[in-house]
């Protein structure tokens, strides 16, 4: 939504702050409905190598629920300007078991995005999170999760992407190989990662924080005293385990062995005789229907 000029302004402020010359990744997020050729192009003269497109889906219906600004038309239109005009990589966010939505609508919407044939993919799980209209919704009963609705679309975008050639390298996310987000494998193998800007969170050397969400009052702050955290707290190594340990099991990867040295043997072998997961000398990862049980799998093993 950024105009060129501020984009500019951005990047050149960056720049002048960090060392991208060794940045292998620059992914800019946009929305279908808000950027244009012109924009395009900048993208790629700022330095920009990848663009995430929240498309959501491509069913009128389903966007109009979102509250989406885009038709599906200019879902697919903003994909090839990106290729036609700056030759970027790019991936497309898709959300399932949204309200009303089938599992032949989710079909619909995976094969359209796989006809495009994107570099990557993801696909969410729609959830229900508190201080949203979508969670009053669900409160109230207009809306209701369906546990095996959500397992039919999660198998079906597995079966439908890998037998297109991408690769599911982690629980939402999908990829054509050499394609795999380095930030997003950064932050399941527990890397540490800086967020500018209000709202954003950092995780450096075990010390978390959270930037205040209003930008006046993030302004006021970063002016008078150079920083504005808020929600602060040191992780202990214990917490950290257990973190890392709950994001290497979306993985492909699975989890090092190093990794399971609080987890009890026995609850290891329970998953492997259940065809869960498959372990080796190396590590823990998850197969079967494993991946698609990834939270309750991470409570039987640290309960």
């Amino acid at each position: 939504m950024l105009s060129p000029t501020h984009l500019t302004r951005l990047f050149e402020g960056l720049r002048r702050t960090f060392d991208f010359s060794q940045c292998a990744e620059l992914t800019l997020e946009a929305n279908p409905a808000t950027f244009t050729s012109r924009t395009a192009r900048l993208y790629r003269d700022l330095g920009v190598n990848r663009v995430s497109l929240g498309i959501q889906s491509f069913h009128p219906e389903h966007l109009r629920t979102l509250g989406r600004e885009h038709d599906p038309h200019q879902a697919t239109a903003s994909f090839h300007l990106l290729r036609e005009v700056s030759g970027l990589a790019v991936n497309i966010d898709l959300i399932f078991s949204l309200p009303g939505q089938t599992v032949e609508d989710w079909r619909q919407t995976l094969q359209a995005t796989r006809d495009l044939a994107p570099e990557h993919i993801s696909a969410y799980n729609l959830t229900y999170e508190e201080d949203t209209p979508f969670f009053e919704r669900f409160q109230s009963g207009a809306y209701r999760d369906d546990p095996e609705r959500n397992a039919a679309m999660f198998s079906l975008a597995d079966d439908l992407l890998g037998a297109s050639g991408y690769h599911h390298y982690e629980t939402s996310n999908y990829a054509r190989p050499g394609f795999e987000s380095l930030h997003n494998r950064g932050y399941w193998r527990g890397a540490d990662y800086l967020g500018l800007g209000p709202s954003a969170v950092s995780t450096m050397a075990g010390h978390r924080w959270k930037n205040v969400p209003d930008t006046r009052r993030y302004l006021a702050m970063i002016e008078r005293i150079g920083r504005a955290e808020t929600e602060v707290e040191d992780l202990r190594p214990s917490q950290l385990r257990l973190e890392r340990l709950a994001l290497l099991l979306r993985t492909s990867e699975g989890v090092p062995r190093q990794h399971l040295r609080d987890v009890s043997p026995e609850r290891i072998a329970q998953l492997t005789e259940e065809c869960l997961a498959t372990l080796t000398s190396h590590r823990l990862t998850l197969t079967g229907r494993g991946p698609l049980l990834v939270d309750s799998i991470l409570e039987h093993l640290v309960s």
